[in-house]
């Protein structure tokens, strides 16, 4: 993770709240709540972006809707630390691959995929991803269910189990 140099404020949390529950909330909707301006909305929106607090607005595609119905987490070893930067670049041009995380433990990545089946999988794994030169060995999770999908919490959203500021 990449470290954000801006400072958020009340207000900004606020905005924030309003996005994450529904980003296409109008910005003047935004303000009322807030008891700013639309152009002030409009300003701290525009900053936010600018500073990489808000990495943009997308629409999400339920992966079943397009016919792929397997979710799968695979760790993945590297033979040698140094290719990283090589085994992640090969990554990024398997499109069944979602997410790519360096992580702790046991495996040096780990990765979110989604395939059309089980024979897709094994295509996947045996012939992509296990033939990429530096990685040593995979270990594969399949997912049965998501049991929860949200966006990053905010301070003062709603939520009463979020973590209190010290």
């Amino acid at each position: 993770m990449s470290k954000i140099n801006f400072q958020v404020d009340e207000i900004d949390q606020k905005i924030l709240g309003f996005l994450v529950k529904n980003a296409r909330m109008p910005f003047l909707e935004i303000a009322r709540e807030c008891g700013v301006s639309g152009a002030a909305i409009h300003q701290r929106v525009k900053k936010m972006e600018n500073a990489g607090v808000i990495t943009g607005s997308r629409l999400l595609v339920k992966p079943e809707a397009l016919g792929l119905n397997v979710c799968v987490f695979v760790g993945v070893s590297l033979s040698e630390s140094n290719c990283y930067p090589k085994v992640v670049a090969t990554l990024k041009e398997i499109p069944e691959v979602v997410e790519c995380h360096f992580v702790t433990g046991q495996h040096s990545l780990l990765l979110k995929l989604y395939c059309f089946d089980q024979d897709h999988l094994m295509r996947i794994l045996v012939e992509t991803i296990q033939n990429i030169p530096g990685i040593s060995r995979t270990e594969t999770l399949v997912s049965l269910e998501q049991a929860i999908e949200r966006q990053v919490w905010v301070k003062d959203y709603g939520y009463k189990s979020s973590p209190k500021k010290k």
